[in-house]
């Protein structure tokens, strides 16, 4: 070769290596393109989904709709100014698409031709519409509002301003229904003439269809589904709005012939609607039956009722696992349930009970939904080296065909590469967590280690290329570390059993899976003990602030909207019962169980620098918690920042601030973990 060749050559081969290696900024992981809801036509032959995307402009993340004729590449379908579109669904012949979009003037129902065209807003409504449902004749819309303020309540706040009682103030939501004629004329097409009386009446004008209220009643509605004969609506509904009055909720039928409403299930308990079966004859619901002290972490239970005899039987009885979003087609019900970190579609028997795994390709599988027959099927789904894509096939012979390609926005990434491992605890539990690596991994070094952990604490980790949220997981791999996330006690996808053994057990149990996870990656010879960190958000953030209290084998902890004090959470939280259904008891009547879970009782203990981030306004965990262990870490002289997001609650919401929050975890275990004070860059 001629050395001017081999020059280019050489050029060629690092410019083609280095852009095959990119390290993403953290922007790019933020700016990521995800699939969101789907919607499959009653053909078979068109799919509509969401896409989120990121708008730094305006600094907030966009939803518009993406449509695929045919299995062909899907192109966008919607872009709505200053406002998203959602919630996509096919007319019943398939004509129409409607969606969710505030243009303006709240948010409203709205419709598109699939011959083409502009889309149009089908509802005018005062209040924002928070879901809705296409009738089966295609004749008009059923959809859920808030109701409206009333006069009395209008004329004490402008009395007295603005004040609420606290579990007493809440705006119910009900169901309407509004026609829809594709042949509606706009009224401004022919002239509308106010009448000489005093009355000023006006004449001759063309009016769009007005809404009809349905329900009526001192509950709320969470969700609902038309039957598939068009003559009955099945709803869950619920004392009030508030998160905790789920566990009262009861499900009831309103017949549109009769405008009756009639009660079909009230177990003492939660109860809701999953689906109708084909001939509109039996409801698909799950329950909790009587607990109302345990169904944080316990299965649901499935059942079938059929709505005339009221008569009951369960399904799936021996699938352990928390059964949801299920759908019930003429050759069963099918649902996507967690099995370890896989997600297969389990496929149930609506006869006999019976269940067994119907889809396991690809590995984890997401939403689901079947063509009017069920011969064809679109779902979201991923393997470990994916973002979570849009498939569909034929169900008679299922050979999914990916008709998305969000992956492709990282095909020149260094990603992290996963790898499912597991090991035992304290005490003799088998734990399971997903190790990433960088992609030039030498196993005959020890790296630095950098653990994370999920909330829930029912959430699940599972492998992926682009692990983040506020965590710059990628950037640390290529700085030359491990990562490790572990799935602990109470994690979702192993079963009743798992999820139940940190009642009582809070923090501590959760504690020895992380620890007993370093000590399994020690004794293998990979990790520098002398260089590990630990961080997680929300429950992940009380296990992290455990740690800072309870260990100290970590050189930097970083605890994220996370819970220090069980009393002061217990007291401020808005979902109470969570507390008491895993602690087994109030502050009051067990002050010991809440001393033993709380990172604060061993404050005194504390040596790991802490950075703590919370949202100002959290309601789920209080940022009174943050204050209370920022003050202890400082009264023992533990290096510790906190550091507030304005304005957001319990998730960092916006790309902007999900940039600092990431930034702030980077500078943090830069500077402890290897020795680097980085300043946040402002240019």
């Amino acid at each position: 070769m001629r050395p001017r060749s081999f020059f280019i050559f050489l050029c060629v081969v690092v410019a083609t290596q280095s852009y095959s290696q990119h390290v993403p900024s953290f922007e790019e992981v933020i700016s990521l393109r995800s699939a969101g809801t789907i919607a499959l036509s009653p053909d078979g032959k068109n799919v509509a989904y969401t896409v989120q995307s990121t708008d730094w402009a305006d600094n907030n993340f966009d939803t518009e709709i993406w449509l695929s004729k045919n299995n062909q590449e899907a192109f966008q379908l919607t872009n709505t100014s200053k406002g998203a579109s959602l919630s996509p669904k096919f007319s019943p012949d398939g004509q129409w698409l409607a969606f969710l979009s505030n243009r303006g003037n709240k948010t409203q129902i709205h419709v598109l031709n699939m011959k083409g065209g502009e889309a149009r807003a089908v509802t005018r409504e005062e209040e924002n519409i928070v879901s809705f449902e296409w009738h089966p004749s295609g004749t008009k819309f059923i959809f859920l509002k808030p109701e409206k303020e009333t006069a009395e309540k209008k004329q004490l706040t402008s009395r007295y301003g603005g004040f609420e009682t606290d579990d007493k103030d809440y705006t119910h939501a009900h169901l309407w229904e509004i026609e829809f004629n594709p042949a509606q004329p706009d009224p401004s097409e022919f002239p509308c003439y106010e009448t000489v009386d005093s009355l000023k009446a006006k004449a001759g004008c063309i009016e769009w269809p007005k809404a009809v209220r349905l329900t009526e009643g001192d509950f709320t509605i969470s969700n609902f589904l038309v039957s598939p004969d068009g003559s009955k609506v099945a709803f869950t509904q619920q004392p009030d709005q508030s998160i905790n009055s789920f566990l009262k909720a009861d499900i009831s039928i309103f017949d549109f012939t009769s405008k009756k409403i009639t009660t079909l299930v009230n177990n003492p308990s939660a109860d809701r609607l999953e689906d109708w079966s084909p001939d509109s004859k039996e409801i698909l619901y799950a329950t909790s039956l009587n607990d109302s002290v345990a169904n944080f972490y316990t299965n649901v239970k499935l059942f079938a009722i059929d709505i005339e005899s009221k008569k009951t039987r369960q399904l799936a009885a021996d699938l352990d696992e928390n059964l949801g979003g299920l759908s019930w087609i003429s050759s069963g019900i099918y649902a996507s349930v967690w099995n370890k970190t896989n997600r297969p579609v389990y496929k149930i028997d609506p006869a006999t009970g019976e269940h067994s795994v119907w889809l396991n390709t690809p590995h984890q599988i997401f939403e689901i939904r079947f063509s009017n027959n069920g011969d064809q099927i679109a779902f979201t789904g991923r393997n470990g080296d994916q973002l979570t894509e849009v498939f569909t096939s034929a169900t008679a012979k299922m050979n999914a065909k990916k008709i998305s390609d969000f992956t492709g926005q990282i095909k020149d990434w260094k990603v992290a590469q996963s790898e499912v491992i597991s090991w035992k605890s304290k005490d003799g539990e088998t734990i399971e967590g997903v190790l990433h690596k960088p992609k030039d991994y030498d196993p005959k070094k020890k790296y630095p280690l950098l653990v994370v952990i999920h909330g829930g604490p029912t959430g699940i980790d599972t492998p992926t290329p682009v692990p983040a949220y506020v965590y710059p997981i990628l950037q640390w791999l290529d700085k030359g570390s491990l990562v490790l996330r572990v799935n602990y006690r109470g994690s979702a996808g192993y079963g009743e059993r798992f999820r139940s053994l940190n009642v009582k057990n809070l923090g501590v149990g959760d504690a020895w899976d992380v620890l007993s996870g370093v000590d399994y990656l020690d004794k293998k010879g990979m990790i520098d003990k002398n260089k590990m960190g630990c961080m997680g958000w929300s429950q992940g953030g009380y296990i992290s602030a455990f740690l800072t209290t309870n260990s100290d084998v970590f050189k930097a902890i970083s605890v994220g909207a996370g819970i220090s004090n069980w009393m002061t959470y217990y007291v401020n939280t808005d979902i109470h019962p969570f507390t008491r259904q895993y602690l087994k008891a109030t502050p009051w009547s067990d002050e010991a169980i809440y001393k033993k879970t709380s990172p604060m009782t061993n404050i005194n203990k504390a040596k790991t620098p802490t950075l703590i981030q919370h949202g100002e306004f959290d309601r789920r965990v209080p940022i009174a918690n943050a204050y209370e262990l920022l003050q202890g870490l400082r009264d023992k002289g533990v290096p510790t920042e906190l550091i507030i997001y304005k304005g957001f609650g319990h998730g960092i919401t916006k790309p902007k601030e999900r940039l600092a929050a990431t930034w702030h975890n980077w500078q943090w275990f830069n500077k402890y973990i290897w020795g680097e004070e980085v300043t946040l860059p402002v240019k």
